[in-house]
């Protein structure tokens, strides 16, 4: 085959284990072989509405077989796959549309008002998915999803596709109020891939449950990913339910699961928790936050045992991983890089701190991005000025083992339900407010969502608000999950003598005051 990247995997699969379950939804089961057969009608649908080499194709709406078919066909024709958040707001989704200049969107029914809102001006054609519960699409300006697979070709494919060719552009927020495409080559996502298979060691009769959403890095990139490439069975969940979930569990045996603290809590609280078959469990990871002890206890008390993982989408994203041998004699740590990945410690000056002195962690290996889409600048500072490390903006210790204790970040960023939020994007849409002067915006402790948003605001002279009606004009311009839980109103913000917003005292002075004391 010329085509070595991902949009191949269908067709290698598909000669090996034709007859093996691929992807479960619902009730309806797909073979590789049928799973590569709808992967070469929908590029050649693709090709016919224009779609070639380089070109880009976005996806958007929750877990669904469609998200793998156009992935993978995208894939077969050299065309760079872009996946969409879909709790983004319609002004959010407009400017990923733009800015990665997607020609093509496929979108689920359920967002055919946000893709309309998102496209408008754009020139994006817009395809809406269907099936046997979903009627085709009745605007004249889309096009439907299955009427487009049954008319097309099934001959076989085989563009040129090199590894480092861009695969796929996953959007990350911005620092500076504006969210940065992290471009991932074939190669980078296959690399990870084989760090998930050897250090998670899945096997090929793997059934996987992908209950976190395919369009983040971690359950696409560490979940459903390499159980394909490995040849097991995905189980795609159009929405995280906990009792869904353990329901899953049960009937269709599943041996490995991917989610954040949050959802494992809530699986962990359900009331059939308790005497819910588990036995079928191999392998649990988590990610997007350290796991607290309540959770290890929860599981442990079920004889069941959590990896942790951390990572970011620059590095597709696996950088360190702790196996659950390990997560009780390393409690707090993040663990050792994966088998194909480096991982250095390094103070201000570039050089690598002693065991037990914080540094900035840097990142080096076949996975790790090729840069930010349409921003040299950007991707130049996300390196080490000799272009040969990534830098992760997070701060950890090594212990005598090489173990990594992530004890700060360099980047004002805060995690919230396994979201990164950078709080200039937020802070940028406050101040838009006509009431506010100032703001700051950190995050702070929450039990459920490990972080939360707090904003910290300074009105303008004689202007009037309050809490309700500064967050209320946060609604349709941020996905919900930036927009903050409470809000701080202040005389004065604090002030490094540059000028610039002091975040760690702003951080130490109102995290854990009373929200909005007026």
């Amino acid at each position: 085959m010329r085509n070595r990247g991902i949009g191949s995997w269908p067709a290698r699969r598909a000669r090996k284990t034709p007859g093996r379950v691929a992807v479960v939804h619902g009730d309806r089961e797909w073979t590789y072989r049928q799973l590569h057969e709808r992967v070469l009608r929908l590029a050649h649908a693709l090709r016919g509405l224009g779609v070639g080499h380089g070109d880009r194709v976005a996806y958007l709406g929750p877990n669904h077989p469609a998200f793998l078919e156009a992935l993978f066909a995208a894939g077969a024709l050299g065309a760079v796959f872009v996946p969409l958040n879909s709790r983004l707001t319609a002004p959010e989704l407009a400017f990923n549309l733009a800015d990665s200049g997607s020609s093509v969107l496929i979108h689920a029914p359920e967002q055919a008002a946000a893709a309309g809102a998102a496209a408008t001006g754009t020139g994006t054609r817009r395809i809406a998915v269907s099936g046997p519960d979903v009627p085709p699409h009745e605007d004249p300006g889309t096009l439907d999803y299955e009427t487009l697979l049954a008319a097309a070709d099934t001959a076989p494919l085989d563009e040129p596709v090199a590894p480092d060719d861009p695969c796929m552009i996953m959007y990350t927020s911005g620092t500076t109020g504006r969210p940065k495409g992290a471009v991932l080559s074939h190669a980078n996502i296959t690399w990870n891939s084989v760090n998930v298979l050897v250090d998670l060691d899945l096997a090929g009769d793997e059934v996987t449950l992908v209950a976190a959403p395919l369009f983040h890095t971690a359950g696409l990139n560490m979940t459903c990913l390499p159980t394909l490439l490995k040849g097991g069975r995905v189980v795609l969940l159009g929405a995280f339910d906990p009792d869904r979930v353990l329901e899953l569990i049960e009937t269709l045996r599943v041996t490995y699961l991917f989610g954040v603290p949050a959802m494992y809590d809530a699986m962990a609280a359900r009331p059939r928790w308790a005497d819910a078959d588990l036995s079928s469990l191999r392998t649990l990871t988590c990610g997007g936050a350290p796991v607290p002890e309540r959770t290890l206890a929860a599981y442990r008390a079920r004889g069941l045992a959590l990896g942790q993982g951390y990572g970011m989408t620059e590095a597709s994203p696996g950088v360190l991983f702790l196996d659950r041998e390990r997560i009780f004699a390393k409690a707090g740590s993040a663990g050792v890089p994966h088998f194909f990945t480096d991982v250095r410690v390094a103070g201000p000056d570039g050089r690598d701190v002693a065991p037990g002195e914080p540094g900035e962690i840097l990142v080096s290996g076949p996975h790790v991005m090729t840069g930010y889409w349409g921003l040299p600048r950007q991707t130049a500072d996300a390196f080490t000025p000799d272009g040969g490390w990534l830098r992760t903006g997070d701060v950890a210790r090594l212990d005598e083992d090489g173990y990594a204790y992530v004890v700060d970040r360099v980047k004002d960023m805060y995690i919230s339900g396994g979201e990164n939020v950078y709080p200039a994007e937020v802070e940028d849409a406050l101040l838009g407010h006509p009431a506010v002067a100032e703001c700051a915006v950190v995050g702070v402790p929450d039990p459920r969502w490990g972080e939360v948003g707090r904003a910290v605001v300074v009105l303008r002279p004689g202007a009037r608000a309050d809490e309700a009606g500064l967050l209320a004009h946060l609604h349709g311009r941020l996905a919900k999950y930036k927009i903050p839980k409470s809000v701080v109103l202040v005389e004065t913000l604090p002030r490094t003598a540059s000028g610039k917003l002091a975040k760690p005292a702003i951080r130490a002075a109102y995290a854990h005051v009373t929200a909005d004391p007026s």
